[in-house]
């Protein structure tokens, strides 16, 4: 099986986590520390997509078929 994301990038988001475990995670324009592990690799993940390496787009904000039927029914 294809790797999913390059190996530089699997190293952006190892960057991303040894900060945030430091406590040296910035978020965004309001400069927050992180907390969350997923907001860690998002981070990283981000990081990545900029340097331009092989990381897919990022997932939209779309429901699946099963939880769209569920809301509305």
């Amino acid at each position: 099986m294809a790797r999913k994301y390059s190996k530089k990038a699997s190293s952006s988001v190892e960057r991303a986590m040894k900060k945030r475990n430091a406590g040296t995670l910035k978020s965004g324009r309001s400069g927050r520390t992180v907390k969350s592990r997923k907001q860690a690799i998002a981070i990283g993940l981000s990081e990545a997509r900029a340097a331009g390496n092989k990381v897919p787009k990022k997932a939209t904000g779309r429901r699946t078929g099963k939880a769209a039927k569920r809301k509305t029914a």
